[in-house]
């Protein structure tokens, strides 16, 4: 066995080895997350190590069913926080993608006085951090009235949002082909039909990516929703929901059952949206 063979298959084994290690590491609190979900607490306090739960405890799905029913059925109201998050993750998406995508090509295609200041600003506007602009939306939304309410909330998050989109999609309208959009152009098509028959479809992967992105910040963010929708239990969001099964009151499987619930949305449109990027990726091209 020569040199350059051995060192190849030694690579290949330490390969195999690390990338098991990795996903270990990487899956193992999210299957004890789950596991625990599923045990009563005095399963759990008898015997901590056994974390996985036996079929029954998972048929009986006692633990989701306190977590997702209302208090006066005596639940922790997870259902309705489910209900207010997927309004404000929605809405945000929609509106951020539908204002984002025309911004982001405005700023990468068209010419315009400011477009250096306006490109400068998108970036500017990304890098602050949200506890430096949550004070002074919350006096302004406080004074017009929007504090306590879901529309309010999902303005908030469109002004942390939409730079980010900007920011992603201008740099990959950037790198679409101009010569296709002006094929377009000389054949009669108007600047929006461009966009919608010929940009669009070649940035699918990275609106995708984009979706993705704004639904994570709308559907985990706790900061804004702890200052805007505190005081209403009726407009809290899963991750206000979460925050109060952190108690000494509350057992810490529901806990674990919470953060599933939160958790699986977000897992469950990432492998979805790979499929898409994958698909996306190697979909279109130019005729030579």
């Amino acid at each position: 066995m020569t040199r350059a063979v051995f060192e190849e298959r030694l690579f290949g084994v330490l390969k195999a080895i690390s990338i098991v290690l990795l996903v270990a590491m990487s899956l193992f609190p999210l299957v004890y997350m789950v596991g625990l979900s599923f045990k009563p607490i005095q399963d759990l306090l008898r015997d901590p190590m056994r974390f996985w739960p036996t079929w029954e405890q998972v048929a009986g799905f006692d633990t989701y069913r306190a977590v997702l029913l209302p208090q006066a059925r005596g639940g922790q109201g997870f259902l309705l926080f489910i209900r207010n998050s997927t309004i404000v993750a929605v809405s945000t998406v929609l509106i951020t993608l539908g204002v984002g995508i025309l911004a982001a090509y405005s700023a990468a295609r068209l010419r315009f006085f400011g477009k250096r200041a306006v490109s400068l600003g998108i970036i500017l506007v990304y890098l602050f951090p949200a506890v430096v602009i949550s004070i002074p939306l919350f006096v302004m939304f406080s004074r017009i009235g929007l504090r306590s309410s879901l529309l309010g909330l999902i303005v908030v998050y469109l002004a942390s949002t939409l730079p980010v989109t900007l920011y992603m999609l201008r740099g990959y309208f950037l790198s679409i082909p101009q010569e296709l959009e002006e094929a377009g152009l000389v054949d009669g098509l108007s600047r929006f039909g461009v966009i919608w028959r010929i940009t669009f479809p070649l940035a699918a992967p990275a609106v995708a990516a984009t979706a993705l992105y704004v639904f994570m910040i709308a559907w985990n963010e706790f900061l804004y929703a702890l200052l805007f929708v505190l005081e209403n239990r009726e407009l809290w969001t899963l991750s206000l929901g979460l925050q109060q099964l952190d108690s000494q009151e509350v057992p810490k499987t529901m806990l674990m059952a919470g953060s599933v619930i939160i958790t699986l949305p977000v897992i469950v449109l990432f492998f979805a949206a790979e499929r898409f990027l994958t698909e996306g990726l190697t979909a279109g091209g130019v005729k030579g």
